[in-house]
């Protein structure tokens, strides 16, 4: 998986006045949880750009006081009217504990459903997977090759070698719907086959 390097520092002072301080410095608040103790720090707004907003997601190398610590983002706080980011939790990741996230799904292969006028409905777009930090995926390949019209494709038959996939076995991830167009299609080659046969 992708690493993002965030620069911080640490921060003594933890209460409302000092955390408001900080966001007027342009600087967020941040803890970093999973560890010997818990870290309070701070890191430009700027450096949460590329780990936030995108569809991708990162481990963060958070680098305090000459300390590099592996970590991925938990969760994060927008102010309701700015829509800045106010707040950030990190949870510091080991190599030898298994750690459950979120991963976008990516779809390959070509459907024969589609390609006879069904429409791909995608019902996730992420799955959760629990996984060695060393082994988490940047995203779940979703191969849809052999997907005909009205075929669901389900959790099962994804890869997971390297992960666990942590849903229900009958999660659907994608399904081929048939399109109006292609019911119509088929209703009307039905009703000239029944005519044909009437003839006969």
């Amino acid at each position: 998986m992708q690493s993002i390097t965030i620069k911080g520092s640490q921060r003594e002072s933890v209460g409302k006045a000092a955390s408001k301080a900080l966001r007027n410095a342009g600087q967020v608040p941040c803890v970093l949880y999973g560890g010997d103790s818990v870290l309070h720090f701070s890191a430009p707004e700027a450096a949460f750009k590329s780990i936030v907003y995108t569809p991708n997601v990162y481990t963060a190398a958070i680098e305090l006081g000459g300390k590099s610590y592996a970590a991925i983002l938990q969760d994060i706080q927008f102010d309701p009217v700015s829509d800045k980011i106010i707040h950030v939790d990190f949870y510091q990741l080991h190599d030898d504990k298994e750690i459950t996230i979120e991963v976008p799904i990516k779809i390959t292969g070509t459907s024969p459903g589609v390609m006879a006028g069904g429409i791909l409905r995608i019902v996730n777009r992420k799955l959760k997977v629990k996984a060695l930090p060393a082994k988490l995926p940047d995203f779940v390949e979703v191969n849809i090759s052999g997907m005909e019209m009205g075929n669901k494709l389900y959790v099962t038959k994804l890869p997971q070698e390297d992960y666990k996939i942590m849903h229900p076995d009958n999660t659907v991830v994608c399904q081929v719907r048939i399109s109006r167009a292609a019911m119509k299609a088929a209703q009307e080659a039905a009703k000239a086959e029944k005519g044909a046969k009437k003839k006969k």
